[in-house]
């Protein structure tokens, strides 16, 4: 199972400051507490995935790609201007460098890789008892 995220800001306690959040009405409550709700439902989810694979010993079937640290306007899912394309673009790109999970020290880059090569050997395998 290959889980694709669509990035999340969940450092939360470095986003706002007290003082800041203090002087918010309900509006603004609201949008924060919708950003954590969707950040916890994909930690959970992924949580979840990664148990039941773990529990089946095939940890190496799954795995979730998401950014956990995005910023600024790479955090907005209706900006589709070109310099956010560009700094999305980015974002993606230091991704591959980063490791996979806590638990896997292969990066992102290498997880995908490996992950390509057993869906294609997956493919083959199904190709060849397919002809039979």
């Amino acid at each position: 199972l290959l889980s694709l995220g669509t990035g999340t800001t969940s450092e939360f306690d470095k986003t706002y400051t007290a003082e800041e959040t203090a002087k918010w009405g309900a509006i603004q409550w609201m949008l924060v507490i919708q950003r954590m709700t969707d950040a916890a439902s994909s930690y959970m989810t992924d949580y979840y995935l990664s148990t039941v694979f773990q529990a089946q010993n095939s940890q190496k079937n799954y795995l979730r790609v998401q950014e956990n640290a995005l910023t600024g306007t790479t955090t907005e899912m209706d900006d589709a201007s070109e310099a956010n394309m560009e700094s999305l673009v980015q974002v993606g790109e230091n991704l591959l460098k980063k490791p996979a999970s806590k638990d896997n020290p292969e990066t992102y880059e290498e997880a995908l890789k490996r992950f390509a090569k057993l869906l294609s050997d997956r493919k083959k395998l199904r190709a060849n008892k397919a002809s039979y």
